[in-house]
């Protein structure tokens, strides 16, 4: 466990083990600094030094590793991700559902499903961990940070297989709300967008190219009020971003959103001004007995004022 101080800031060390798995690469192999340092540029070199000297990085025998290792492909390589500090995100989780298979949570805006970036401790996936005392517990989806709403998550691991299968073959019914600007044609209530969606490789944003469709999202325009609109959002494929780049198609933009359709520059966190986009309803038919499941989440969105 780690201590908070009284600043509401924690020690960054991840209470879980990272892995990595040494791909094959071609002669001369790297060694284990060079490959680390280059796999990881957003780590410096002297960290990934300090951890190989120290024996910080492991195999799965547990036995450390350090600079004079050879670089073997298929290593097995475990490390524990850490920060100077991390404040805690101040908004709480709730369980909505949970038997000896699933459990469904519901995230709030802010929190990452799992570690990421300067987030060690602080995400959805450790916090339910500790309060279900379930090591095995793994999401089966994922949530952007900004995003609030429901998650699932495969509590054990005989049956995840079955679960994850649901989401890999498109038989979860997932549903958004989003309040945003409104539509550029203000006749219409209903759209089906399908675009192809690629990284852009010099930027975080996802980008609408030219090519074979591989993204599709079903918009329906619920009410406006003023300037505003409320949309529910019906993602029928699993891209990242997809909602919030689909709706720029349609001229609309989630209120709050610092990526689509302009990029904007990383700041202090304002937790204000949360993402209008929320995670609002799953539904599939359950593998292990044919049962019809769905949840939703009992959060709101409002209407800026």
């Amino acid at each position: 466990m780690n201590d908070q101080t009284n600043e509401g800031k924690q020690s960054g060390m991840a209470r879980y083990p990272s892995r990595l798995t040494l791909p094959n690469c071609p002669d001369p192999k790297p060694t284990l600094l060079d490959y680390l340092d280059g796999r990881f540029p957003n780590v410096s070199r002297e960290i990934w030094q300090f951890r190989l000297s120290h024996g910080r990085i492991s195999q799965s025998n547990g036995q450390p590793v350090n600079p004079d290792t050879i670089y073997r492909a298929g290593m097995e390589l475990f490390y524990y991700r850490e920060v100077a500090s991390e404040e805690r995100v101040p908004f709480d989780e709730e369980i909505i559902f949970s038997d000896k298979h699933l459990l469904v949570a519901c995230k709030p805006h802010f929190l990452p499903v799992t570690p990421g970036g300067k987030y060690v401790n602080e995400c959805l996936l450790y916090r339910l961990r500790a309060a279900t005392d379930n090591d095995e517990l793994m999401p089966l989806h994922r949530l952007d940070r900004d995003t609030a709403g429901l998650l699932l998550f495969s509590v054990s691991s005989k049956t995840r297989a079955l679960y994850a299968n649901l989401f890999n073959s498109q038989l979860i019914q997932k549903r958004y709300d989003a309040i945003g600007s409104l539509p550029n044609d203000r006749t219409k209530t209903d759209w089906l967008i399908e675009t192809r969606i690629e990284p852009d490789p010099d930027s975080p944003v996802m980008l609408n190219v030219e090519g074979d469709i591989n993204a599709r999202t079903r918009i329906r325009l619920i009410e406006t009020r003023n300037d505003q609109a409320r949309f529910e959002l019906q993602p029928l494929t699993g891209k990242t971003h997809q909602l919030r780049l689909h709706l720029t198609n349609i001229g609309a933009q989630i209120l709050n959103d610092r990526m689509y359709p302009t990029l904007l520059q990383e700041s202090t966190v304002d937790y204000t001004r949360p993402l209008k986009l929320l995670a609002k309803s799953l539904a599939f038919t359950d593998p292990l007995d044919g049962r019809s499941r769905k949840f939703t989440s009992g959060r709101t969105l409002q209407f800026s004022q």
